[in-house]
């Protein structure tokens, strides 16, 4: 057994296999499957990192492993500022039942004087780091995904019981820009179910009344108000700045209009509904949206739907009413879908209909598919223009 640190070394170095730095670098030119593992501290990594590298600081190794590296048969190349941190995490995850560790020899400080890339993480404060530590602990967001959702753009639809949880999650996130479009204030019947409103808030514009919730909530998050209905005049102009739009209107003629509009401008959907004690969410991705997420395109809301229903066969919330804590189970489905699909994370709900009966407790899940005839989505549509149907609304 070992006496010294010396010893410790030389035997931990016996036990562990190294890589060169020139060996690691042609791995990743070549692109060969590997998880980089930096265990230096956290305030040496923010100097800089291997492009593509976990972060695990040493001291937490034993800790988070088995989190950020679940797959104990991957091949797993822990890393330094000079070899030696390295080599005894490497004899750690061996321990811990990793098969396929090295360790890279000597470490960052020399990759960097070698010239090799290297990556610089996000600039967030001190405050941010603080505000989203539990997401930063996530190996799926970290400070990267932190960044990037404070970059992005999300577009809500309607200010009321979707609208609500979903924008108040979103904003706790840290999505920097939400825009929100509703034309409504806020009246006193909406207070069971619409939570981002408050009784002080009675008659003020439900945007406005949102975006002091969210200013109070978040002050990272900037909230554009539009203070209009969407119609075929404004919804290119109101689309065109966001990457993700969350659906929560509450009439078919807005449902058709923003389905049309996603597979125009190529915007991905996340459409939520709600009726009496009912709700149902799933994703729509357009081909254009797919092809710059890079996952598979799914089918519209018109191939669900190709014609709305007549009026009387789709009552409002205020002719049928609904449970008010439906709204914030199924907004905050909503929320869940467009945070995945900003962090390009997990398996979205395009192609599938989740579907919630809260009087039994029950989800289920059903397949969706495109039609090949759809009149928008298809590969001879009709509709090419947006529609306004006139004359239709399901709302009173």
């Amino acid at each position: 057994m070992p006496t010294t640190y010396t010893d410790l070394i030389s035997d931990v170095r016996k036990r562990t296999t190294q890589v060169s730095l020139e060996e690691l670098k042609r791995r990743l030119q070549a692109g060969e499957k590997m998880t980089l593992v930096d265990v230096r501290e956290k305030d040496e990594w923010r100097a800089g990192y291997i492009p593509g590298a976990v972060s695990i600081p040493r001291g937490f190794l034993e800790i988070q492993a088995e989190q950020k590296l679940p797959d104990k048969s991957a091949r797993i190349v822990a890393y330094c500022a000079g070899g030696t941190r390295s080599a005894l995490a490497a004899a750690t995850l061996q321990e811990l039942g990793y098969s396929h560790v090295e360790t890279a020899n000597p470490g960052f400080v020399r990759w960097k004087d070698l010239g090799y890339p290297v990556e610089a993480p996000p600039e967030l404060t001190e405050a941010q780091r603080d505000r989203y530590s539990r997401h930063i602990l996530l190996p799926e967001v970290g400070e990267v995904g932190q960044a990037r959702l404070l970059k992005s753009k999300v577009l809500l639809l309607g200010a009321g019981g979707l609208g609500s949880p979903a924008a108040l999650y979103l904003a706790a996130a840290g999505v920097g820009t939400l825009g929100m479009v509703d034309a409504d204030v806020v009246d006193a019947s909406n207070l069971q179910r619409q939570i981002i409103h408050a009784t002080s808030r009675v008659g003020t514009a439900k945007v406005d009344s949102a975006a002091k919730a969210i200013a109070d909530l978040n002050p990272d998050v900037k909230v554009v108000p539009y203070k209009e209905r969407l119609t075929s005049a404004n919804v290119e102009r109101i689309f065109a700045d966001y990457e993700v739009i969350v659906d929560g209107t509450d009439n078919f003629p807005t449902r058709y209009l923003v389905n049309d509009a996603s597979v125009f401008m190529g915007k991905p959907v996340v459409h939520g509904s709600i009726f009496r004690f009912d709700g149902q969410v799933t994703t729509f991705i357009p081909e254009k949206a797919a092809r710059k997420l890079g996952v598979e395109t799914g089918p519209c809301y018109r191939c669900l739907y190709p014609e709305p229903p007549p009026p009387h066969l789709a009552p409002s919330c205020q002719e049928a009413g609904v449970l008010g804590i439906l709204c914030g189970i199924i907004g905050t489905f909503q929320a869940t879908e467009a945070i995945k699909i900003l962090l390009g994370k997990g398996t979205t709900l395009a192609g599938r209909l989740l579907t919630y009966d809260s009087l039994k407790m029950k989800v289920r899940e059903l397949r969706l598919r495109r039609d090949p005839g759809c009149p928008v989505c298809g590969p001879s549509p009709t509709i090419t223009s947006f529609i306004d149907y006139e004359g239709f609304c399901a709302v009173g």
